[in-house]
């Protein structure tokens, strides 16, 4: 009985370290971003400004990440001269990231946040819409190995930015 005790035991354990085995770490901003497959054109900007090592950084960052979608809504020519305009384009990028974790419970009790840019952004709550500078959150608390992503439905332009 004691040998059939012990076989039992380790057979789970073996089952229990082979579970485990199998379970991938969590994912950092930028490898979720590009595992998700709805920020193709965040990660090329973030890659086209050299930010992609900074969100791959121990963070923790809060990005507020605009979709392919909304980046569709920004003029084609004015994608492409910004995408072309390194400077510019990293003010953009960094007004979407914020330093620290915040979950959108966090995001609820504030009026605003600072972005790594170095403007406020404002946070307005309607009903069941919160707003980050204008833009809708769509999707909240991606949780990532260094940090949260929360999807935005608009790209947003810094003030320090004219396009």
């Amino acid at each position: 009985m004691k040998k059939i005790l012990v076989i039992v035991l380790f057979i789970a354990t073996v089952v229990m370290l082979n579970g485990c085995a199998i379970i991938q770490p969590e994912l950092d901003i930028v490898d979720t971003a590009i595992q998700n497959g709805n920020f193709t054109t965040l990660v090329t900007a973030l890659t086209e400004a050299e930010l992609v090592d900074t969100l791959k950084s121990p963070g923790p960052f809060t990005v507020f990440a605009p979709t392919d979608a909304a980046f569709d809504k920004v003029d084609s020519t004015t994608l492409t001269n910004l995408l072309a305009d390194k400077p510019n384009l990293t003010k953009v990028l960094k007004y979407h990231v914020v330093s620290g974790k915040y979950l959108a419970a966090d995001v609820l009790g504030m009026s605003t946040l600072t972005s790594v840019e170095g403007s406020d952004l404002a946070i307005t709550v309607s009903g069941s819409t919160v707003q980050i500078d204008g833009a809708t959150i769509t999707t909240t608390d991606i949780e990532c190995s260094n940090g949260v992503i929360h999807v935005i439905d608009s790209v947003m332009i810094p003030p320090t930015v004219t396009l």
